[in-house]
């Protein structure tokens, strides 16, 4: 992980400074604000794979769900947020999400149905950190995929 500031952040002004019109990722790490490494072709593969083949699932099931092409998951406790790689969000509960119409954030963790991350460099924030924020947002399903590990 490459770090872009130094300074302390708190989210609203993570979700402030965040660049619209970037083609690079960042996520807020305990008022950290940290630039994610571009995924790599095998990281991209799997990522994919999994999004797809999530989607056949709800759709041929009809699911009540969808996929995002991207959001941030909001912390609880902290000062962070998250671009995962793969989220299945509940299409009625994100209704009641208060910043999802305007900004693609989500704030209860009811929202999600899962959560998939896939590992590469930064693996010890998938490991700990996120898994730690997601389970206290309540997020029932978190998988971690590490095709290095």
């Amino acid at each position: 992980m490459i770090q872009a500031l130094t300074k302390q952040l708190t989210f609203d002004e993570f979700i402030a400074w965040y660049p619209e019109s970037s083609d690079r990722h960042y996520e807020l790490h305990d008022g950290v604000i940290v630039e994610m490494p571009k995924p790599t072709g095998k990281h991209s593969e799997i990522a994919g794979f999994i999004n797809g083949s999530l989607f056949i699932e709800i759709t041929r099931l009809s699911i009540p769900c969808f996929i995002p092409k991207e959001c941030v998951i909001k912390s609880l406790n902290t000062d962070s947020g998250y671009e995962p790689d793969v989220i299945v969000l509940d299409r009625q509960a994100v209704r009641d999400e208060p910043r999802w119409k305007k900004e693609s954030i989500i704030t209860r963790g009811s929202s999600v149905k899962l959560v998939v991350e896939v590992v590469s460099t930064n693996w010890s924030d998938d490991y700990a950190l996120k898994l730690e924020d997601y389970e206290s947002l309540g997020i029932p399903e978190y998988w971690i995929v590490d095709y290095l590990g």
